[in-house]
């Protein structure tokens, strides 16, 4: 699942929904520092909450840097 923020205000406990319950590892953030970013993160990996949002029975709580995009992966 790919997230893009286009704002320049960075985004804490943004709320997904997802479809299955466990780990989401993060695989790609263009805010690493690795591209010259801040290293603004979710800490390699999130854990999905039995919190229905956007009509999924799942969801996970993610960071999103400013102007940048972040990937996940179920683990």
């Amino acid at each position: 699942m790919f997230v893009h923020n286009t704002t320049h205000i960075g985004r804490e406990e943004y709320r997904i929904g997802v479809d299955q319950p466990g780990a989401y590892k993060e695989i790609f953030n263009s805010d690493s520092h690795f591209y010259g970013g801040t290293n603004t993160g979710n800490a390699g990996e999130v854990q999905a909450e039995k919190e229905p949002y956007h009509g999924k029975p799942y969801s996970i709580r993610v960071t999103l840097p400013p102007l940048a995009s972040v990937a996940f992966k179920q683990a």
